[in-house]
């Protein structure tokens, strides 16, 4: 389990993260989401003990980086957004060396290595240098060094920049794996549309607060299209005849939302007019994921009510 618990980072005079507080669970992949420079790096690398907050601290399956570091950074996996490796090494022999630090001799980290470069699509390239390896290739080779000593945790910082679709099918197939084995998964992106599919729940952060949490399910709900139908009056009949058109809930006053409308408009409004029904104003709502990242932080800014 990962426990980000109200960290703050000052930068001269930048207020880069301000309390951050979110969980990942035992079996969970969470997906961080935010503007670049929103402070999804440096709440990562805070994580994973390479940078040391201001204030607050995380919690890695009990073990404080901030008082255990050591400890902490034993049991998560990193793969930062731009992997940096010795160049003219060739691939398995680096991986062998940096398995080294786990404690696992030669022949062993070199059986792991050809086995998990295999399995990360790395097997023809196992012997070239790393300085041929595109960005998408380093991507993978980082991840198959984040699994050297298998551990209970896994923090992914951009980790979809790079990759082709295939490579994104692999990772998102290899997030369910880890969610099946009982593992925390904690990947950031920029991007709430990659998110899709992969994550359970969605962290989103703006200007260094975290400005929603929501479940992978509410922010696809939330995004769907919907009517937004103003009346004269809203009784149990209007809303029964509602019902028939699509999933209904009601909002403040005589207001209505008609998410995933199974007629148009102009069909809805004749039935309602038909029903004796006075239509005040029908709206028309087609936000798509991204639209609605960019709905939270327009209310963030105090943009909305």
């Amino acid at each position: 389990m990962i426990e980000i618990v109200n960290v703050s980072k000052v930068f001269g005079r930048v207020r880069a993260l301000d309390g951050v507080s979110f969980a990942v669970r035992n079996g969970e992949v969470v997906g961080y989401v935010g503007l670049n420079g929103a402070g999804k790096t440096t709440t990562i690398r805070i994580a994973v003990g390479v940078l040391p907050p201001d204030g607050g601290d995380v919690i890695i399956d009990g073990y404080s980086v901030v008082r255990d570091k050591k400890k902490a950074s034993r049991i998560v996996g990193w793969v930062p957004e731009l992997p940096i490796f010795e160049a003219e090494f060739k691939a398995l022999d680096y991986f062998t060396y940096l398995a080294g630090y786990y404690g696992l001799p030669s022949y062993e980290a070199r059986r792991l290595g050809v086995e998990l470069l295999e399995k990360f699509g790395l097997g023809d390239a196992m012997n070239r240098k790393l300085s041929t390896f595109s960005q998408g290739m380093k991507k993978r080779f980082a991840l198959a060094v984040s699994m050297i000593n298998n551990p209970p945790n896994f923090i992914f910082d951009e980790v979809l920049n790079g990759l082709d679709p295939q490579g994104i099918a692999f990772f998102r197939d290899l997030a369910v794996g880890f969610r099946k084995q009982g593992k925390a998964v904690l990947f950031s992106s920029h991007i709430l549309s990659e998110v899709e599919g992969i994550a359970d729940r969605v962290v989103f952060i703006h200007k260094g607060r975290i400005i929603g949490v929501h479940s992978m399910e509410e922010v696809k709900h939330m995004a769907r299209p919907a009517l937004e139908i103003t009346l004269t009056k809203l009784d149990e009949n209007v809303l029964k005849l509602l019902e028939r058109f699509g999933e209904l809930s009601t909002m403040s006053g005589n207001r209505v939302l008609l998410r995933d409308p199974r007629a148009d408009s102009s069909v809805v409004v004749a039935e309602l007019v038909k029903s004796g029904v006075g239509v005040l104003e029908v709206r028309r709502e087609e936000k798509s994921l991204e639209e609605f990242f960019f709905s939270l932080i327009k209310r963030a800014e105090g943009g909305e009510p």
